[in-house]
């Protein structure tokens, strides 16, 4: 069988991989849009046909959930039974998570569609930046840096983690979904959670050239259900450096009626209403600063990754039809072979983090983190996250539908980002004030 997971990168990639945080070159940048996608992903389709040519991505289409791919059925399905046959594209944790559920857990892998598209001034952006845009600090800064993917050509695994992290998500939104803890016996409460997002020069009125200054997006989180947790606020001011300017972050607790600095929501800090199952930087699969591991870009990989998930998104699903013991139900995912980075992140010494290493897999069309591999102080592989998305036609956006975290030891997992039973779930077209992201704002939230 031909090693489809054998690196892609070149030559002149690998040896730029060893150079001081630069842009690129300018005959670098000019092969966006030709020989590379407008954000840097390789246009052309694989030699063995089973990834196909870039050609812009779905048209925009007020249709959101009517999948375009209904009519098509699995190519194969990868089981404990035939893993052995696939395992070159796919990762250590997911061969994990089929030997784990021999009887239940299986990825049927259907055809490759590169449905990643982006609005037109997203993709001169990325163009610009790529001859402009630097590391700072040591990695952990951005400087010449414009609206979203800062390197669309990256050099290190460092630039590759910017690129997720600043990737293009509407440019504001509000978003009603809900985050599943589900025990090991299949049992689980829904956890309601209203977030409303914005980067500055999507506030009404445009940026501030005071307030905005190192501020990458602004946050609030609030829980809505169940009702011992509704009341409780989460207000973030994500910086982009956050080594000069950590994350500012503020919560409102219901029952003390009092808002509070919250430093501690960084990290390995429990997330929200998660009963312990993640991090705070688990969250969108990586988020905050990276300066606790040292970031190695191992080079390009074809990996079966979740991939246009209309079924998992389908308004007709119900999250007992979805949330199973021990995983989601296969019959409503999907995977397809894409191109994907590979990083590796192993913990600095002297530095402090439940996970001493961590596995990137990010897709190349659109910069989402696709599959992440955990591994304990021990070296032992203990949480595998997956992101399951679909291009958000209405708004140009590929993002989530659904992000998982499996705990292979305790049989225990976190869904989040679900909104199959409320409505729309994602609403791209909301704009904001500065004064939405205020103590002063989740207070009278918070009441």
């Amino acid at each position: 069988m031909f090693n489809t997971k054998k690196l892609l990168l070149s030559t002149a990639l690998i040896m730029a991989s060893s150079a001081t945080f630069a842009a690129t070159t300018p005959e670098n940048a000019a092969k966006l849009g030709a020989s590379l996608t407008p954000v840097g992903a390789e246009k052309a389709g694989n030699s063995a046909g089973t990834i196909p040519e870039w050609n812009g991505g779905l048209a925009m289409s007020d249709d959101r959930y009517t999948n375009p791919f209904a009519d098509e059925k699995p190519l194969f399905t990868i089981t404990a039974a035939n893993a052995e046959q696939y395992k070159e594209n796919l990762t250590p944790g997911q061969l994990a998570m089929l030997q784990r559920y021999k009887d239940s857990f299986s990825i049927p892998v259907y055809p490759s569609h590169r449905t990643a598209a982006l609005p037109s001034d997203v993709y001169e952006a990325a163009k610009a930046n790529a001859t402009s845009a630097t590391l700072t600090d040591g990695g952990n800064g951005l400087d010449g840096f414009n609206t979203a993917i800062p390197f669309p050509i990256p050099a290190d695994g460092l630039e590759v983690i910017w690129n997720h992290m600043t990737r293009y998500r509407g440019g504001a939104l509000e978003r009603t979904f809900v985050q599943v803890p589900v025990q090991a016996n299949g049992s689980y409460t829904a956890v309601k959670i209203n977030e409303k997002m914005s980067w500055p020069t999507s506030l009404k009125g445009g940026a501030d050239a005071k307030k905005d200054q190192n501020i990458l997006f602004y946050f609030v989180q609030q829980v809505k259900a169940p009702s011992r947790l509704t009341g409780n606020v989460l207000l973030v001011h994500e910086t982009m450096n956050q080594i000069t300017q950590p994350r500012q972050a503020w919560t409102y607790n219901a029952g003390q009626r009092r808002v509070r600095r919250a430093p501690q929501i960084a990290y390995d800090a429990p997330g929200t209403a998660s009963d312990g199952q993640r991090t705070t930087d688990n969250l969108d699969l990586f988020n905050g600063a990276p300066d606790r591991y040292n970031w190695n870009l191992v080079g390009k990989e074809e990996v079966y990754i979740p991939y246009n998930s209309f079924k998992l998104a389908d308004r007709g699903l119900k999250y007992d039809d979805i949330l199973k013991p021990g995983h989601m139900n296969p019959e409503h995912t999907r995977y397809e072979l894409h191109r994907v980075w590979k990083v590796e992140a192993t913990l600095k010494e002297g530095e402090r983090h439940i996970y001493a290493k961590r596995t990137f897999y990010i897709d190349e069309d659109t910069w989402q983190i696709a599959v992440v591999d955990h591994y304990d102080g021990r070296g032992e592989l203990w949480r595998v996250a997956e992101a399951h998305q679909f291009q958000y036609r209405d708004a140009n956006v590929p993002w989530l539908v659904a992000e998982t975290l499996y705990d292979l030891q305790s049989g225990r997992y976190l869904v989040g980002s679900l909104t199959n039973e409320e409505g729309d779930g994602f609403d791209f077209t909301q704009r904001f004030k500065h004064k939405d992201f205020t103590p002063q704002a989740i207070r009278r939230l918070g009441k």
